[in-house]
């Protein structure tokens, strides 16, 4: 089964990110800062850790037994799951963090840690989603059976009230990763010869999805059942809070930044040519929101910075806010739009406002 493929419009404005990738070059050449993780994002990394581990901890160790302040500790190991993701693993697997390439491999498989495998993450995020986003058939993230994100698919009368039943969907998404999305994926990428560019055969690569899905059940559930009386009921149920809100947090975060009424949603042509070159591409399938909210900038490891990440991915979320400005100016100069919401409740309505028409009007992008 071969992979589909798009070409970008390599004559399109060929001069704008050569011209903002020399500006950004400059910034960081002459404030003498390197491109990857400073202190506050490694400081951050050891406290969203900690409130992973330290919960955990306190029920293993019988500090807390009760059931109400169990599942007290699992949502609050929720947030650590979610600052472990986007703090630690994200910026790892994008190369993002060290410049030394086995600390970030090693801190990539954090994301084993948390139940999901970095091998097939990186396929659908790295290599599709980042190259191909809100492109038909080659992003991922806009592709499933039960939701209609892009106008570039059939409309069908299951997609009615998505706006609704969608919010509980989301909150399945670490747990759907879990139980059967890692190990779809990892036959179908086989299939499709994208396992060979992470350097894996498929024979290693199913054998380290196993052995991390079992040490991770191991660890998270068979400690808590065996050697602790806390009732199974409450441990699975815990186990369960803490997945859905960690689901909900994380498919928001992603949707909205490339899910709303203002990105574009695309289909090659006949020929396999998309209409843009790959850099303005970027810059019309994503959107910012909350520069001004530091909290939230912290917190989700610079991911409403979803632009300038998707410009310079190899670049430490820490540096996003400082490049944005770069990014806008550059934008501006040559007549590209920069899309941005100012708020994170605007993201969000924009992009349930757009799953509603997605889910109600029958209007499609002709496939090429």
């Amino acid at each position: 089964m071969d992979m589909p493929t798009a070409k970008f419009n390599t004559k399109e404005q060929s001069e704008f990110f050569k011209d903002l990738s020399k500006r950004v070059n400059v910034y960081f050449k002459s404030n003498n800062l390197s491109k990857k993780a400073n202190f506050s994002v490694k400081l951050k990394g050891f406290l969203v850790f900690f409130l992973y581990i330290i919960p955990f901890s306190m029920m293993l160790f019988g500090v807390v037994s009760s059931p109400l302040l169990v599942l007290i500790m699992w949502a609050i190991m929720s947030i650590g799951m979610v600052g472990i993701g986007f703090g630690i693993m994200h910026d790892s697997n994008h190369g993002a963090y060290s410049q030394n390439r086995s600390i970030n491999k090693f801190l990539g498989r954090s994301f084993n840690f948390l139940g999901s495998f970095d091998i097939t993450w990186r396929v659908q995020h790295n290599v599709l989603h980042h190259t191909y986003p809100n492109v038909h058939d080659l992003d991922e993230d806009i592709t499933n059976e039960v939701m209609r994100f892009s106008p570039t698919v059939d409309q069908k009368k299951r997609y009615r009230f998505q706006e609704y039943f969608g919010l509980f969907l989301y909150g399945l998404l670490t747990l759907h990763r879990l139980i059967t999305k890692d190990f779809e994926q990892l036959f179908r990428y086989n299939k499709q010869s994208l396992l060979t560019g992470q350097g894996y055969t498929f024979i290693r690569a199913f054998s380290e999805l196993i052995l991390s899905k079992v040490l991770y059940l191991g660890f998270t559930l068979g400690l808590l059942i065996y050697f602790t009386n806390i009732p199974t009921w409450t441990i699975l149920l815990g186990f369960f809070i803490m997945h859905y809100i960690s689901g909900m947090m994380v498919a928001v975060v992603f949707q909205v930044a490339h899910v709303a009424n203002e990105t574009e949603f695309l289909v090659p042509d006949s020929e396999g040519n998309l209409e843009n070159s790959w850099a303005i591409h970027q810059l019309k399938t994503s959107i910012d929101f909350a520069h001004k909210s530091p909290i939230l900038t912290w917190f989700l490891g610079g991911l409403n910075y979803q632009v300038e990440h998707h410009l310079f991915p190899t670049i430490s979320h820490a540096h996003l806010p400082q490049i944005s400005e770069i990014v806008k100016k550059t934008a501006k100069e040559y007549g590209i739009p920069y899309l941005y919401h100012k708020t994170f409740y605007g993201a969000v309505l924009s992009h349930f406002s757009h799953i509603k028409k997605m889910g109600t009007f029958n209007y499609k992008i002709e496939l090429g």
